[in-house]
């Protein structure tokens, strides 16, 4: 099992959309680990890897031992003039994500970027102006829901009405921290952008697509630093409660308080309440009783079910989005739904409650 969600990177079941070097894309900014899982999820959908670029060496050369028929760009221009690549995806530092999108969009070609997409709202505007002028998509690789099966699987059991309208979501987004291989930016707030920004962007985007919210608004954010006071500007605690649009309502919570003693990164769940019916998703294991991954469980008028669909469901995201960018369609996700998910992430840690560390020392 991953000790660290950092280097989360499933691999699914090859289901290519397109022939070979029909979707050709490139890998650049390799400072987050999630490049890994967003490239295979590409290539397993049948996308064909043609470059990689980062200032940094070292983190190239580990790159290229993951996908040895990569070819190494000597910089981002030499990405960006090459008229084949149909999308880049990166995994820069959080507050350099959009300024790279907007690179990429303005020299006419998709972007795909780790989660936070932004760390500040000025950034949300000005990378909406640049794809509205490009007309470029601005994708962002939410894999709490679409890189997780049993997130999928969930998916699958609202659209088919199992559980009725759903009226509240609760999330809860644990993290083991492993201090010591975290970078020197994954501790400056102005880089990450706050815990809510951050990993909370996974909690509020999953509340939006099951719920079915166009939007909704905070109610309430805290954030603290409970048990790390040697690193000042991190928080390893936050919470938040939304309202969406239609009703639906959702309370998360996130942390960086993994214990040593689990098995795996963090014990994510996800509860869904609709009018007739429950849905559970333990989706990285199940404590103390499986280290297997993608367990679901439904309750409703049919009586209670267990769904173990590690394997068998698989990543669709992958190949819509591909097909997505050849067609201009939004089938995999909308524009406004990334938008909408990130502006309220950035929202929620803007107007977080700040509890004091001196309240918080444990």
């Amino acid at each position: 099992m991953m000790k660290d969600g950092m280097t989360y990177a499933p691999k699914g079941k090859p289901n290519p959309v397109v022939d070979k070097d029909e979707f050709i894309i490139a890998a650049v900014a390799l400072d987050h680990g999630h490049i890994y899982g967003m490239c295979n999820g590409l290539i397993e959908a049948g996308a064909t890897l043609k470059w990689v670029y980062d200032p940094d060496q070292g983190k190239v050369e580990t790159f290229k031992k993951a996908f040895p028929m990569v070819q190494v760009a000597q910089s981002l221009e030499e990405v960006l003039h090459d008229q084949s690549v149909a999308l880049v995806a990166a995994a820069a530092i959080p507050s350099e994500r959009s300024s790279l999108g907007n690179t990429v969009m303005e020299a006419g070609k998709d972007y795909f970027t780790d989660k936070t997409a932004f760390t500040t709202l000025a950034q949300l505007e000005e990378t909406k102006g640049v794809v509205a002028k490009s007309n470029k998509k601005y994708m962002v690789y939410f894999s709490e829901r679409l890189h997780v099966e049993g997130a999928v699987f969930a998916g699958d059991l609202i659209k088919q009405q199992a559980i009725g309208k759903v009226i509240q979501v609760t999330g809860f987004g644990p993290h083991r921290l492993n201090a010591a291989s975290r970078p020197a930016w994954f501790f400056n707030k102005d880089q990450y952008g706050g815990i809510l920004c951050d990993i909370g962007s996974h909690q509020i985007e999953q509340f939006l697509f099951y719920a079915g919210c166009e939007s909704a608004e905070v109610l309430h954010s805290k954030v603290a630093n409970y048990h790390n006071s040697e690193y000042p500007e991190l928080e390893d605690y936050g919470d938040a409660t939304l309202k969406g649009d239609n009703g639906a309502t959702q309370y998360f919570r996130v942390d960086w308080l993994t214990p040593d003693g689990l098995s795996t990164w963090g014990d994510g769940r996800t509860f869904i309440t609709g009018t007739e019916g429950t849905i559970e998703i333990r989706k990285y294991v199940d404590v103390a009783r499986a280290r297997t991954t993608d367990h679901v469980y439904l309750v409703n008028k049919q009586g209670e079910q267990y769904f173990d669909v590690a394997g068998k469901v698989g990543f669709p995201f992958f190949g819509q989005l591909i097909l997505d960018c050849i067609n201009r369609t939004e089938t995999a996700m909308t524009q406004e739904h990334v938008f909408k998910a990130s502006e309220l992430c950035l929202k929620a840690q803007e107007q977080a409650m700040v509890i004091a560390p001196d309240v918080c020392e444990i």
